[in-house]
């Protein structure tokens, strides 16, 4: 049995069992748990080992990268250059990027990316030879690519394409980069211990990705949409050094459980960090329910708003591999459970189900 450190307040033995479990049987190897309710820490649980040779004991301030619960703070960093003044949710990105207003693009928006309405839910077959991390090459092949669908008419999440959508964005309309205003504007304003490109410092406390099973990537319903270009499933590749140090705005933002769930706390509060980021209007309009209709990805009929899941229960992000933090419209409660054992949804909600909460549809499993 492998020890789990931490605390759960009164009221939630029922969570620290679940969790203990879950590391006691093998369902995990290595994961954070962290739950705060008005305003404070009440579980932080850590597990498990942070590394392949499972000599690291998982800590609570280790990183791990949560695939695209990143996602979210691409939202953040759009929409606080939109606050900033450029650009716009609701005019064409061609009038600023006009590479990309070409093959049917010409009238796509910046709330057509941020609700995955873009049409570009993957990178086309013609990028398959781009490496990873060619950040340039792969906007470059957004920008030349046709839309599988008009914009505005079908939804699908833009599984890999979601950052350098929005980068392209901003280095066209406001001069800026995505990595530039995450880190710049969003994370200093949020107060969070989450990197795109984890600094030198930090490196040490990156935990290793690993499979549950060897066939996991290609069980995903949503692997088609991850295949291009290549490598974004390979621990080996996503493990690295290079990999962890750039910015891949769709799914490698790293992370601390405690770190997610005090920011989806805030989350809706009006007078938040997340409302004082965006103003009034941005942040009814990053809450709101934006489209419904059935995600192709998702394999599921889905609520986007301009970042997250939203149900009558819940907002939320998840990503492939289990992570997934919410907050809980119905218990008032926030809830970050990451993992670097990828596998399905069914461990975070083991811990949803303990709080009272129903964890359907987070992810492209």
């Amino acid at each position: 049995m492998v020890d789990v450190e931490g605390f759960a307040a009164d009221g939630y033995d029922a969570v620290r069992r679940v969790f203990q479990r879950l590391v006691d049987d093998g369902s995990e190897t290595g994961a954070g748990l962290s739950v705060w309710r008005e305003g404070r820490e009440v579980v932080r649980l850590s597990g498990g080992w942070s590394d392949a040779g499972r000599s690291r004991p998982w800590r609570d301030d280790t990183l791990v990268q949560p695939y695209s619960l990143s996602k979210a703070f691409v939202t953040l960093a759009a929409l606080a250059a939109v606050r900033q003044g450029a650009p716009a949710l609701d005019e064409p990105i061609s009038g600023y990027w006009g590479e990309y207003g070409v093959r049917g693009k010409d009238r796509t928006t910046l709330r057509h990316v941020l609700t995955h309405q873009a049409g570009q839910p993957r990178f086309a077959a013609e990028a398959a030879g781009i490496d990873l991390l060619d950040d340039g090459a792969l906007r470059e092949s957004l920008a030349r690519a046709a839309p599988e669908y008009a914009p505005g008419t079908s939804l699908g999440e833009h599984a890999l394409t979601y950052g350098h959508l929005v980068d392209g964005i901003l280095r066209a309309g406001a001069g800026t980069t995505l990595g530039e205003m995450f880190h710049d504007v969003v994370r200093p304003a949020l107060g969070l211990d989450a990197w795109f490109g984890v600094p030198d410092d930090a490196l040490g406390r990156v935990a290793d990705l690993e499979y549950a099973n060897p066939e996991w990537p290609r069980r995903l319903h949503a692997a088609p949409w991850l295949e291009t270009p290549d490598g974004a499933l390979d621990v080996a590749r996503v493990n690295s050094r290079a990999w962890r140090q750039s910015v891949f705005g769709a799914c490698n933002l790293h992370t601390t459980a405690t770190s997610m769930a005090a920011f989806f706390s805030r989350l809706t509060s009006e007078d938040g960090p997340v409302r004082e980021l965006l103003g009034p209007e941005l942040h009814a309009e990053l809450l709101a329910s934006q489209v419904t209709d059935f995600d192709e990805v998702f394999g599921t009929r889905i609520t986007w708003t301009l970042g997250f899941v939203r149900d009558q229960g819940k907002i939320a992000k998840g990503g492939i591999g289990g992570s997934v933090a919410w907050w809980s419209l119905r218990h008032h409660h926030a809830c970050a459970y990451l993992t670097r054992r990828l596998d399905d949804h069914s461990r975070a909600a083991e811990i949803a189900a303990a709080l009272g909460d129903d964890l359907a549809v987070v992810g492209e499993d």
